[in-house]
This record gives structure tokens, C-alpha cells and sequence, in this order.
């Protein structure tokens, strides 16, 4: 893989790809089992490497380039106008932090996929699929819960590594979509990885053509991986 870190690497079949209507997705999957541990993940995870379940994989496609890996250091993070808005009205909730998985995550990952998302991939929801997606074996993982009063209306569920976050995916109630609770719960990881000493949260793809993929860029400086290199972008 690289000079320094050779990795066994299988790739997969061409698939329809869940984001662009007519492409083939491909991916390259990390065989080597030595590199399934935090250390190593990390290493490959600032070569735009990904987690799903307990699976390491990054896109490898023939004619398509548009998944484009994102990260923010978060010292540097500045938020816009909307964007501190939406933290003051973050502030008449409450965050908790979990280090185990709860029960109760189920119930409001069921409804926020049945509701919002029925032309997605994940529909219809099963505890099967929620599991295979979100849980790891050989890596921490931190649920950042926010609740309004005793109500559970969203949960950020976030790797932890040596000097970042890698943020893998958030559900929240549609009942508080007003809230922009998608982009709240970016803003309490950003605040969670400072709190706790990291200098970077991963945020995963950017896909400039599709909708629900494209809002990384709007969280600002941010970091956009080319050719093996992070390139800062204002």
C-alpha cells in the first residue's frame, strides 16, 4: 500500500453504486487481519480508507472519482452564521457520551430509516443490518446521545483513535428535523474531539453529486485527500 506499510488488499466485484444513479462501485478491501486494530486503522484511514462493521475498505472505482475522502482539524474549525446558530440551539439539549451500545439506538435508527430514508439501501431496517453496519470488534467506539428532556433524539456513532474521531454515521428523530440535528451532531463531535485532545475528526466522503452526501464541505477549514495527500481547503 504504501513504502512503509505494505497491506494485503482483495478488490471487490463492480455493484450498483448507493449514490449515483448508473455508476459501478468497486472497492478495495483490506485482507491483511494484522492491520484490524486501532493503530494501524488509523494509518490507513488518513489514506481515505473507511470502516463498515468490522470490514476496511475504500473506494476503487474504474471511471468515477467522486468519493472524496474529508477530514477537519478541529482546532481550526470556525463556524459559519448557520452554523452557530445551530449550536445555540443545541445549547436546550443534553449530551451524553456512551461507550457501549444501548438497546434504545435500535428503536430510533428503525424509525429515522423507515421515515427518512425508504429509497436508500438501508430500507427497510433490521437489527441484522443495523449491527453488520455499525459495530466493530476490534475497535472503540464512542455514541454521542442527545437528549431533550427524558427522549433520545439522536446518536453520532464515532470511532476513537490515537489523534482522531472518525464519525461513521448519525440517526436522529424526524421528529426534530427543524433542528438540523444531521449537522448539530457534527458540531458536538467537533466539540467532543477537542474536549478529549484530538486534532482530527474524519467525516468520510464527500459526493458532490449526491444530495445527501454533500454537506461535508460546509464545515470549514477543511482537509480534502488527492493522490495520498491532504490539501487544505478554505
Amino acid at each position: 500500500m504504501t513504502e512503509h506499510m505494505p497491506v494485503k488488499l482483495g478488490i471487490s466485484q463492480q455493484f450498483p453504486c448507493s449514490y449515483i444513479d448508473k455508476e459501478q462501485e468497486r472497492l478495495l478491501v483490506v485482507l491483511d487481519h494484522d492491520f484490524y486494530t486501532q493503530q494501524r486503522f488509523e494509518h490507513l484511514l488518513a489514506l481515505g480508507f473507511r470502516r463498515s462493521s468490522d470490514q476496511i475498505y475504500r473506494p476503487h472505482c474504474a471511471n468515477c472519482t467522486a468519493c472524496e475522502a474529508i477530514r477537519l482539524d478541529v482546532s481550526q474549525f470556525s463556524p459559519s452564521k448557520s452554523q452557530k446558530r445551530i449550536i445555540n440551539k443545541s445549547k436546550q439539549f443534553e449530551l451524553k457520551v456512551s461507550s457501549v451500545s444501548k438497546d434504545i439506538y435500535y428503536t430510533l435508527y428503525e424509525k429515522y430509516i423507515t421515515l427518512r430514508h425508504q429509497d436508500g439501501a438501508m430500507f427497510p431496517p433490521s437489527v441484522e443490518q443495523y449491527e453488520s453496519f455499525l459495530t466493530c470488534s476490534w475497535l472503540p467506539i464512542n455514541y454521542l446521545e442527545l437528549w431533550h428532556n427524558n427522549t433520545l433524539i439522536a446518536v453520532a456513532v464515532t470511532d476513537t483513535l490515537s489523534n482522531a474521531l472518525s464519525a461513521i454515521y448519525t440517526f436522529f428523530d424526524p421528529d426534530f428535523e427543524d433542528y438540523s440535528l444531521g449537522t448539530m451532531m457534527i458540531l458536538k463531535q467537533i466539540e467532543f474531539a477537542n474536549s478529549i485532545n484530538k486534532q482530527y475528526l474524519y467525516l468520510g466522503y464527500q459526493i458532490d453529486e449526491c444530495r445527501k452526501m454533500n454537506y461535508k464541505t460546509k464545515f470549514k477549514p477543511y482537509q480534502k485527500l488527492n493522490n495520498n495527500v491532504w490539501h487544505l481547503e478554505l
